[in-house]
């Protein structure tokens, strides 16, 4: 995802979220805060923005898929699951060994999703999306530690250091997939 891909990927996140929508500015910070702890993909269809995901991810550390979200119009063709595996691809490729998400307790479409890629259940956060007060559920997916070996022959990368996780209010993963 661009910058450029703000504007469209707003109008589609005000269609799929209403009053809980990510603002346009809050979808821009997103893109340019620490872009090495971000990764966001979009899909599109010739230029129209079908859906889009976005990844919290330390090197080493655990993920966090942020949002996750398809146009209602395009539900059941794979898009979700093209861009949730797009994500733990990258996570994989950071060398996160655990991806969390929160999913709203009543989208059971995404949950099926979430789980057929091996998330699991893990809590519950109470009147985790607002101003709704809908719960949502937590899943983690734990995925094979890293193969460290043969590192100590390749060239050493310095790592961007990742900012903190940013706060619950900021950030409800909402995935309509």
């Amino acid at each position: 995802m661009r910058l450029d891909d703000v504007g469209a990927v707003a109008v589609l996140e005000q269609a799929l979220f209403g009053v809980e929508a990510w603002s346009p500015e809050l979808l821009a910070d997103e893109m340019t805060a620490d872009p090495g702890s971000r990764y966001y993909l979009v899909a599109d269809d010739d230029s129209v923005v079908t859906g889009y995901g976005g990844l919290l991810a330390q090197t080493g550390g655990p993920a966090d898929v942020l949002t996750l979200a398809v146009a209602e119009g395009r539900w059941g063709e794979g898009i979700g699951g093209a861009l949730l595996d797009g994500l733990l691809a990258e996570a994989a490729h950071r060398g996160c060994t655990e991806v969390f998400l929160e999913v709203r307790v009543d989208n059971d479409r995404a949950q099926r999703l979430y789980e057929r890629r091996g998330f699991t259940k893990i809590g519950i956060r109470r009147g985790y999306y607002q101003p709704s007060n809908t719960d949502a559920i937590v899943m983690r997916l734990v995925t094979a530690a890293p193969d460290r070996r043969g590192r100590v022959r390749g060239k050493h990368r310095a790592t961007k250091t990742a900012a903190p996780p940013p706060e619950a209010g900021r950030t409800g993963k909402r995935e309509p997939a």
